[in-house]
């Protein structure tokens, strides 16, 4: 990479663009060499007669990404972090301190480092268009901003606005932006250079300046002085532990820092301050664990899901959904937001009217949050379409099949629809538990059936497991991976076998729930371990009422058939099938919703039906939580190690993450398996075995991995 070619400056008069384009990179991002060749930069400026200085990009869609991630990895302890934060911070200083304005035009992300550089510039200007985010996401890394964003960005728009970024590590958009003070001009992406130059014209006879965030409001006069800072750092560390429960340490030193610095004068020794803060939080096993999950993110991106890269996959510009629904709609909403042409068919016009309800509503609700325009939303809309009958299928690339669980069902479905479809036509499969295998036998053509199985909510769900059958092609799952990734999902592939991947993980944590109240744990304590100790989302019954106790019923006995002793189903679960506890759908399970779904209280009746006596918690939070997590180790063991249902330890952590929510700050199941010790998770297996039965008897890989004290990264 040609250094000189990445960063430059050209003149244009007595105005210096210094232009970024990281040669053979699609980002620009601060590595090492880019930041000496900016400091270089910056001298020839210092000794130029320039009379503005301009920081633009050359990339599509991209003012600066931030730091080099990849450089990050390569710092061994708390020293070199502190250090290579200090001199980052140096540098940009340097840019502050040269008596020669400088001016930001941003377009496209502004990230990170590349925000904490225009923070450091005197103006800043960005595009209107949708590319244009800005922000500081260090905290989503475990870590904080280091080139000085703690320090600068309160300065420029204020405590509160400062705050909502850096502890949720959030971007905002131009608009946004402009609102809050963190820029001085939104303009339009054309226009952008040519407005820079005349904002370089403007300010020439001012020269540098040093923007402070004003109040205008009384409530922010009050929440800026010494007792509302007070007042705000306090009400942050409080919203701060009820969302991370103190997983998650870089937020809560991100509020230190700027504690500590908000309002102190001497610029340096604040900056030592946030330099020391960046080194103490990017040496946890929290920072490693979030940017290894960035990287297995990074590299699904990368990937066609078939071993052999050149793979091509089928383009699709219309695809069809089978099965109009709430999940049909969500399929429907994911694919037409990202432009593709959508036909939805169902038996009924009432649920073609259903699915297309569900997608306006979620359009709708950016809309009401002002987060699109009505007239945006409508074009959205016209993108889907739907009818009783096969009119348009003809012209299909793809069909996502979404009707009843029902194998008889999907079958003669999914032969009817072949019939109407382009020989070449792929059609995927919903299924959250039937062989994917079995079902493609109603198709003519079985190469080219796929399964693609969506999480519910489909909207708020990353997730997608993409399921080979015995006979699916390479084409057919690169396909249905490539949609996936356009569809803004992180798709997995997997092999067809009972629940698949993540269903297969997951049920065995649930079913343990069941034993565990029928031995006198409370639905409070139970979710309580899971949820605020380990890190779940939410606790196990909490999770069955989301689910659906039936759904979980009957998923439970097919794995029963399938695993045998692996599978048992506690006897409170046989009891409370065929009864309205139906969970969050029915109103009602192990806890009470309104008519709205949302959630009321624990609904203490279930225990007295279940011939239950009051709970009295016999158990500690470590068995509760070691026999539902380690029975999804166990599992997990035998998917990846005999069965091969998932290719790598990788692939399996970041379907757990993405599809159950699994703790990112643990790095996945198999991570955290790593942390503990196969030797300790088999010694606790064989303890619960000889006390609870069968289900607990962990696998002969694990054994294996446990005699020879190996791991699975």
């Amino acid at each position: 990479m040609s250094i000189q070619e990445s960063l430059r400056i050209v003149e244009r008069g007595d105005v210096a663009l210094m232009e970024w384009d990281l040669v053979g990179e699609k980002v620009n991002k601060l590595s090492s060499p880019i930041m000496t060749r900016f400091d270089e930069l910056l001298d020839q400026i210092a000794r130029s007669s320039y009379k503005a200085v301009i920081l633009i990009s050359r990339k599509p869609s991209i003012f600066i990404a931030g730091a080099d991630i990849n450089e990050i990895q390569t710092f061994k302890n708390q020293e070199a972090f502190v250090g290579g934060a200090s001199s980052g911070q140096k540098i940009i200083n340097k840019m502050e301190e040269i008596p020669i304005p400088f001016i930001a035009a941003i377009h496209g992300a502004a990230l990170g480092g590349g925000c904490e550089i225009a923070l450091a510039c005197d103006y800043r200007m960005a595009t209107s268009d949708n590319a244009t985010r800005i922000g500081l996401p260090e905290t989503r890394l475990g870590i904080i901003p280091g080139f000085g964003g703690c320090v600068r960005l309160p300065r420029i728009v204020g405590l509160q606005a400062s705050l909502d970024i850096i502890l949720a590590g959030k971007a905002v958009d131009g608009k946004k932006a402009l609102k809050m003070g963190l820029i001085d001009e939104l303009v339009p992406l054309e226009n952008l250079e040519e407005y820079a130059l005349r904002l370089a014209q403007e300010i020439k006879s001012r020269g540098k300046r040093k923007k402070y965030f004003k109040p205008k409001k009384t409530l922010d006069r009050f929440l800026e002085s010494m007792v509302g800072r007070q007042v705000v750092f306090n009400q942050a560390k409080k919203t701060l532990m009820k969302q991370t429960m103190g997983h998650y340490p870089a937020p809560l030193k991100a509020l230190e820092v700027i504690k500590s610095t908000y309002g102190m004068r001497n610029l340096n020794r604040s900056l030592d301050i946030e330099a020391k803060g960046f080194g103490e939080v990017a040496v946890t096993d929290v920072s490693k664990n979030l940017i290894n999950l960035f990287f297995m993110m990074e590299g699904v991106k990368k990937q066609n899901g078939v071993k052999d890269p050149s793979v091509q996959p089928l383009p699709v510009q219309r695809l069809g959904v089978l099965g109009a629904g709430v999940m049909g709609g969500g399929i429907a909403y994911a694919a037409a937001d990202k432009g593709i042409d959508v036909r939805m068919k169902d038996i009924q016009l009432g649920a073609i009217g259903t699915g297309l309800k569900a997608a306006y509503v979620l359009w709708d609700k950016k809309v009401k949050k002002r987060r699109m325009t009505p007239k945006q939303r409508d074009r959205k809309m016209a993108l889907i379409s739907g009818g009783i009958d096969f009119s348009g299928f003809e012209n299909l690339d793809l069909v996502v099949e979404a009707v009843v669980e029902d194998m008889g069902i999907k079958q003669k479905v999914i032969g009817d629809t072949a019939g109407h479809c382009r020989s070449n036509c792929i059609i995927a499969t919903n299924t959250s538990s039937l062989s994917v295998t079995e079902m493609s036998k109603g198709h003519p053509h079985p190469e080219n059936f796929v399964g693609m199985h969506f999480f519910n909510p489909v909207d708020k769900m990353p997730l997608v497991e993409v399921i080979r059958g015995e006979k699916t092609s390479d084409v057919a799952t690169a396909t249905v991976f490539e949609v996936a990734k356009k569809m803004g999902k992180t798709p997995v592939v997997v092999k067809d076998g009972p629940g698949f991947l993540v269903n297969r993980l997951l049920l065995p944590y649930l079913g343990e729930a069941a034993f565990l109240l029928g031995e006198g744990m409370s639905i409070e304590s139970l979710d309580r371990f899971y949820k605020e100790e380990f890190g779940m989302p939410m606790g196990p019954c909490r999770l069955l009422d989301e689910v659906g106790i039936d759904v979980a019923i009957k998923v439970l006995k097919i794995f029963k058939k399938a695993l045998g002793n692996r599978a048992e189903i506690s006897p409170l679960l046989s009891q409370l099938e065929g009864t309205d506890r139906l969970g969050k759908k029915g109103g009602k399970g192990f806890y009470l919703y309104d008519e709205n779904g949302k959630e009321k209280q624990v609904d203490h009746s279930i225990y007295k039906e279940l011939g239950l006596a009051e709970p009295k918690d016999p158990l500690t939070s470590r068995e509760c939580l070691e026999r539902g997590i380690f029975s999804m180790i166990n599992e997990a063991t035998l998917v990846l190690v005999e069965e091969q249902i998932v290719s790598s330890a990788e692939e399996l952590d970041l379907a757990m993450i993405m599809g159950t929510g699994f703790p990112p700050f643990r790095g996945g199941l198999l991570r955290y398996a790593d942390s503990v010790g196969t030797e300790y998770i088999v010694d606790e297996l064989e303890m619960y075995s000889s006390r609870y039965g069968a289900r607990f008897k962990p696998c002969n890989p694990l054994r294996n991995m446990a005699k020879t004290k190996r791991t699975f990264y």
